[in-house]
């Protein structure tokens, strides 16, 4: 299994996020970048998953956590109220998008194959460069990607 840390209950696996990966590799030039998306600083470009004591600062304060921590649930796939209006309300339009097709896929595969999908996933099509969740162009290959 892969780090427990990685295991955002929204279904956002951590392990192919713009900001973990940015922080996980110190790639300065990627947190400048993600940096004007997010509104903050690239010294703000800062998480080891979003089960970690080292959160990206809007991680801290997620009302889906909130709400599954409550529950005392591991994530929304086990909720029998998903989708709910924390979910339909969700601010970021790909990150909702990827909500709705992961954690359906979580509930019928487990934890273990669900991540392994993820991880497959963001990868180019055209070189197999890792790629991270809502890239639309491969930082290797250059080819654009639909990857969401």
């Amino acid at each position: 299994m892969k780090k427990k840390e990685l295991l955002a209950p929204c279904g956002l696996y951590c392990g192919v996020c713009g900001v973990f990966i940015a922080h996980r590799d110190h790639n300065e030039k990627f947190k400048e970048r993600l940096s004007t998306v997010y509104g903050c600083s690239p010294e703000d470009i800062v998480c080891e998953g979003c089960l970690s004591e080292n959160t990206f600062k809007y991680c801290r304060v997620c009302p889906i956590k909130t709400c599954t921590g409550q529950k005392n649930y591991q994530g929304c796939h086990q909720c029998g109220d998903f989708p709910c209006t924390i979910i339909e309300n969700f601010p970021l339009p790909v990150g909702k998008k990827v909500i709705l097709r992961a954690i359906p896929t979580w509930r019928e595969l487990g934890t273990e194959i669900w991540v392994e999908q993820e991880e497959l996933r963001y990868h180019c099509p055209h070189c197999g460069f890792e790629l991270f969740r809502g890239a639309k162009r491969c930082r290797e290959c250059k080819d654009p990607v639909d990857l969401d």
